[in-house]
């Protein structure tokens, strides 16, 4: 058995529950910590830690269960008649999500083979950190608040979640395929797309944030049941159960205290500067790879 360490699991786990909800990727971080990490060889132990990467993602999906309980209760309220505003955000997050839940396993094996490496994910990050800062110019030139007097130049209101139409969450379902590209973010997608469907940052978040919930879930009861029913040497028997438990325990903590400073900041502040960050990142790991310190293959 090739198994994780305690201490990468909580350092693979504190980089998902940072990461996930924040727009810079956490498949591309985790993708590129496990390489620093030495986790990327030999093929089976990469492998292994590949799909370890997608089930910690369970950690963020408790965070978010955890902070959003009373949107889940009403949705669940909804669910059995009981709030008609329930069951229409849940019905938006389903439709939401199922775009994804189409082509994911259709994409799954051929995404795994081809973008799960620090060259994919360097170019993931820095294409997208420019589209999260030109979105981020446009949407402050183009909506003012909803209790705000449009200005010159706005020519609209930003919507909440409660606003939004079944067009608008198909359209953000179907963006949200593109986070399949390791590096891309789902939850930067999400609200990119959010934005442009004239949400808020911080309420194109919140909606991100539901939407994990099935999103994460599908796909970590995904990678379970082919690492499960693969007929290879399975993700528990090479890494181990317990560094399994303590990544997705760091994850949950984690992933809650950037879920809560990440609605703080977008209160005040646009994704700009995650998209800045984006192409620092992507700009250090160009050197990192012409060092020789992340191999540019799988």
């Amino acid at each position: 058995m090739q198994e994780l360490t305690f201490l990468q699991a909580a350092v693979l786990g504190l980089v998902e529950g940072i990461t996930e909800y924040l727009p810079v990727s956490s498949t591309g971080h985790l993708i590129l910590a496990s390489a620093l990490l030495g986790l990327d060889t030999p093929p089976a132990r990469k492998a292994a830690v590949d799909a370890f990467n997608i089930v910690i993602q369970g950690g963020a999906i408790l965070a978010v269960l955890g902070l959003y309980w009373p949107r889940v209760v009403r949705m669940l309220c909804g669910l059995v008649g009981r709030d008609p505003e329930g069951r229409r955000l849940l019905g938006l997050i389903v439709l939401a999500f199922l775009p994804a839940a189409v082509a994911g396993p259709f994409l799954d094996d051929a995404i795994d083979a081809r973008l799960f490496n620090p060259a994919a994910v360097v170019t993931a990050l820095a294409l997208w950190g420019v589209v999260m800062i030109l979105v981020d110019r446009w949407q402050k030139r183009a909506f003012v608040e909803a209790d705000g007097a449009v200005e010159a130049g706005a020519a609209h209101r930003y919507r909440e979640i409660e606003e939004l139409t079944w067009r608008s969450a198909l359209f953000i379902g179907v963006l949200q395929c593109l986070a399949m590209w390791p590096g891309t973010s789902r939850s930067m997608i999400t609200i990119v797309a959010g934005m442009l469907v004239g949400m808020p940052p911080r309420r194109s978040a919140e909606f991100s944030f539901l939407l994990a919930l099935p999103t994460l879930g599908g796909a970590c009861a995904f990678k379970v049941a082919k690492d499960v029913l693969g007929g290879g040497p399975s993700m528990l028997a090479t890494l181990g159960l317990a560094p399994m438990a303590v990544g997705i325990a760091v994850a949950t903590l984690s992933a809650a205290v950037a879920v809560r400073w990440l609605v703080h900041y977008l209160n005040r502040h646009g994704l700009a500067v995650f998209g800045w960050y984006r192409l620092a990142l992507s700009a250090v790991f160009v050197g990192l790879i012409a060092g020789g310190w992340v191999s540019i293959g799988g």
